[in-house]
């Protein structure tokens, strides 16, 4: 894997931390747990994910191996905390504007996107002016040296707009969403947590039934 060649976690984990730094610059950098927390969270997220600390401790680790996030001393906590070093910083050589740094996040922390959905989703992150000006973040990031960093997909049939998607992630990582509900990835412990919950609703159906079975003299 090249330097900034992501899976989907890493891009989650930089999406967040990058999201982080600019809307609440004072609870960043963000500790594993928040992290966590902020990469499971269920807004502005697609899809929502539920993964483990150790998921997002994997990547970390990955991130922090690649140079792409560091560890920084938690103060008077003993927790450690992390901060991207991904872009516009004296470690990275990608530097975008702020209005390309935004579109950048928004789509690693929500999938491909038009220019529409992109201006009406930058919140805290950028003020968009117009579609235009975000139109114009992605020209830029589509023809700078050293990308494209997006590309533009095919048009879905009925859409009159196209989406354009970050050109990070490994296409063998994406993740194809055709809903909106839970989709990537279920840790261990969550499935094993599910599984048991199944288990246990279908023994409480099999003791109903046989119970009306018994009342009805079968």
């Amino acid at each position: 894997m090249s330097y900034h060649e992501l899976n989907f976690i890493e891009m989650r984990v930089i999406g967040c931390l990058i999201e982080k730094a600019i809307t609440t610059p004072e609870y960043y950098p963000l500790s594993l747990n928040s992290l966590q927390t902020a990469c499971n969270q269920k807004s502005n997220r697609e899809p929502v994910m539920t993964l483990s600390e150790q998921d997002v401790q994997d990547a970390v680790d990955s991130l922090v191996e690649r140079g792409l996030i560091t560890e920084v001393a938690g103060g008077h906590s003993r927790v450690s905390k992390y901060q991207h070093r991904f872009c516009n910083t004296e470690f990275s050589d990608l530097k975008f504007d702020a209005a390309q740094t935004a579109v950048i996040c928004l789509l690693f922390l929500r999938g491909p996107q038009t220019p529409g959905e992109l201006r009406s989703r930058s919140g805290r992150l950028h003020d968009f002016d117009s579609r235009e000006e975000v139109e114009a973040a992605l020209e830029a990031l589509k023809n700078m040296v050293g990308g494209p960093y997006v590309e533009v997909l095919p048009k879905q049939a009925g859409k009159r707009e196209a989406r354009f998607q970050e050109c990070f992630c490994l296409d063998s990582e994406r993740v194809t969403v055709s809903s909106k509900e839970e989709a990537y990835p279920l840790s261990n412990a969550s499935l094993e947590s599910r599984v048991n919950e199944l288990e246990s609703q279908v023994s409480s159906l099999m003791a109903r039934i046989q119970a009306l079975e018994n009342a009805s003299g079968l």
